[in-house]
């Protein structure tokens, strides 16, 4: 699974990695321990219009077809391999894909009797894109915009942490993912395992366990 991530970027560098069509106003601040039900910056196309933007949504999505909003606290991931067919995926796979942009993730590995996280990122430092679903809400007081993050089969690096990775959309397949109308087959053709020799990870302070710590500390190898 998916369950705590890191954002480091500046926003600038967001807008040219995901070359925006709508530049929104909203306070990009990096952030080093983001964790679910907390408001994210995601890609999305836009209702409507259909360009790309930059907005805020909750990790947790909520079907739209949900009763009670406290569902989301369940929905963080998704699986890749049955998205497209489950009832509380199925709609917003095949039209409300979005990226959720990352610095790096955190895994947890048993070690000793005690759980040690660790820190994945790129091996270029560069920013990725994981890939997500985005649905709306709205049987509230207010509309609810809530999202999740697609998982697969580990690769061999992660393999060694976690039985689960995130789905992270390479950016020549950019276009491609967030299409509404793109072919199915294709985009279950991207739900793969990244390239092991493109990853690496190091451990990390257990601090990051409480959400409530947010420092670059968090990300440096112990």
């Amino acid at each position: 699974m998916c369950g705590r991530f890191a954002l480091a970027t500046e926003k600038n560098i967001l807008d040219m990695l995901y070359d925006l069509e709508i530049r929104t106003g909203f306070n990009l601040k990096p952030r080093y321990n983001i964790a679910p039900s907390q408001q994210v910056p995601v890609l999305r196309l836009s209702p409507g219009e259909g360009k790309r933007e930059l907005v805020e949504l909750k990790w947790g999505l909520v079907p739209f077809w949900a009763e009670d909003p406290s569902i989301g606290s369940r929905m963080i991931n998704a699986r890749a391999e049955t998205a497209a067919e489950k009832p509380s995926f199925r709609d917003a796979f095949r039209k409300r894909r979005i990226l959720v942009p990352a610095s790096g993730f955190y895994e947890w590995k048993k070690e000793e009797g005690v759980k040690q996280p660790y820190f994945i990122t790129r091996k270029d430092k560069k920013t990725f894109s994981m890939a997500g679903l985005w649905e709306r809400w709205d049987k509230g007081d207010a509309p609810l915009e809530s999202f999740t993050i697609l998982t697969i089969e580990p690769n061999s690096l992660i393999s060694e942490l976690h039985n689960r990775m995130p789905v992270i959309i390479p950016e020549e397949a950019y276009k491609e993912w967030l299409n509404p109308a793109a072919d199915l087959q294709l985009l279950q053709k991207l739900l793969v395992p990244y390239p092991p020799d493109e990853l690496i990870y190091h451990p990390v302070s257990r601090l990051v366990n409480r959400p409530a710590n947010d420092t670059p500390d968090l990300i440096k190898p112990l």
